[in-house]
């Protein structure tokens, strides 16, 4: 299997990694990477006590139904594979692939 390459107008070659993975683990819900991403791959949720996914909205800020807040891949298909998510996380939560062709 080849990955897939793009050749820049100085003629270097250059290989997107596109998002694979976030540790929620590790993640702290910043946000840093959701501002970054000029896609709008990313999206900030809230993990409950049972660490189920819910809903985060400027209102239910103050119910607080969540433990706390982590990022998540909404849209990969979405993903350019330039990284800038991975190269501003704090963390260094993110996991990135080149894709095969």
């Amino acid at each position: 299997m080849s990955h897939f390459s793009i050749t820049m107008p100085s003629g270097e070659s250059w290989e997107p990694k596109f998002v694979q993975n976030i540790n929620e683990e590790t993640c702290i819900g910043c946000g840093r990477c959701f501002k970054v991403c000029p896609r709008g791959v990313l999206e900030l949720v809230g993990l409950n006590d049972e660490g189920e996914r819910v809903h985060i909205s400027d209102e239910d800020d103050e119910d607080e139904e969540y433990e706390k807040k982590v990022m998540t891949i909404a849209h990969q298909e979405m993903c350019i594979g330039c990284t800038a998510c991975s190269k501003i996380c704090p963390k260094k939560c993110y996991t990135h692939a080149p894709a095969t062709v």
